[in-house]
């Protein structure tokens, strides 16, 4: 199994009002996450797989759980594409 952790490096965040603005430092592109996306965010910690981080985002939002699993997994592959996170194998 393989964790997923933010890159810190690669990034500058913030948070305005209910948004979380994102700038990849190396390709300087802005990501502006909302609602799903920002708890898919704050989940990613070091502990969880994409499995798991679905599985939360199943339990916290209404939905099919198939369509929140595609849809988390969407976003993380956007992330890892853009260097902000990675997979890491667990220790």
């Amino acid at each position: 199994m393989a964790v997923l952790r933010k890159l810190t490096d690669n990034f500058i965040a913030t948070r305005v009002d209910d948004e979380i603005l994102i700038v990849d430092l190396d390709g300087g592109e802005l990501f502006s996450l909302l609602g799903t996306a920002q708890a898919i965010w704050d989940a990613i910690d070091g502990r969880r797989d994409a499995a798991a981080i679905a599985d939360l985002m199943a339990e916290r939002f209404t939905g099919d759980r198939d369509t929140i699993a595609v849809e988390a997994a969407e976003l993380l592959h956007a992330l890892e594409k853009a260097k902000l996170v990675e997979s890491a194998p667990i220790c």
